[in-house]
């Protein structure tokens, strides 16, 4: 008969392999540092825009209600954030591969599909009402909206992979809270949760579970 020590040993080791079949746990922390930095390039890339091309501080039209967007500025919008999405998933996809390579794991199975889509459902919702604030001309509020619906994706998605995005997701709802109280500071808040919050928090993964093969923890 096994003894104690067996017995607890045996549990864990099922326990694990529960929570590999449950979790999508190769998640890269250097996805999220390098989509930090892609969001703050983005950032830059739009205050430099507006002020200028266009001669005006981004409080200029943040305060604006039922404000007329120029045809170059949405171009301009459009492919600033496009850059930054593309961007973040072609690197969030060759990290997440590489680390799942590495670990033996499958980086489509279950729980990527249930991850993707408990993740895509807030998004998708999030960026058809950013297209209602915008259709109304309520333009500064729409980073702190996509901070907001970004963090309860987070949240939605998290019971399907570590429990750092949990946190993130918090951390992001809180900031498009603050946001849409403080509209004139929305783009500022978006580089702090997009960009900042992103590279501290995958840097938190990286070291955490990329660094040394230790046993994951789930709580």
């Amino acid at each position: 008969m096994n003894n104690p020590k067996d017995q607890l040993d045996q549990i864990k080791e099922i326990r694990s392999m529960m929570e590999r079949s449950s979790r999508f746990i190769s998640l890269s922390g250097l996805a999220g540092v390098f989509a930090g930095f892609f969001a703050l390039a983005g950032a830059t890339a739009f205050y430099l825009f507006i002020h200028h091309k266009l001669q005006h501080e981004y409080m200029y039209f943040a305060d604006q209600t039922g404000i007329d967007l120029s045809r170059d500025f949405m171009l301009f919008c459009i492919a600033d954030a496009g850059a930054v999405v593309t961007l973040s998933l072609l690197f969030a996809i060759f990290f997440t591969t590489r680390n799942a390579k590495s670990k033996g794991q499958t980086i489509w199975d279950a729980s990527a599909r249930r991850l993707i889509i408990n993740l895509m459902i807030p998004l998708v919702s999030g960026g058809l009402y950013c297209l209602i604030l915008l259709n109304y001309g309520r333009f500064g509020l729409i980073a702190p909206t996509t901070l907001l619906f970004y963090g309860l994706a987070l949240v939605n998605a998290s019971k399907y992979t570590l429990d750092e995005i949990r946190w993130l997701g918090f951390s992001e709802i809180i900031l498009g809270l603050i946001g849409c109280f403080f509209i004139g500071y929305g783009v500022t808040l978006w580089a702090l949760g997009f960009g900042i919050m992103h590279i501290v928090y995958g840097l938190i993964m990286y070291v955490r579970y990329e660094t040394k093969p230790v046993e994951k923890k789930f709580w």
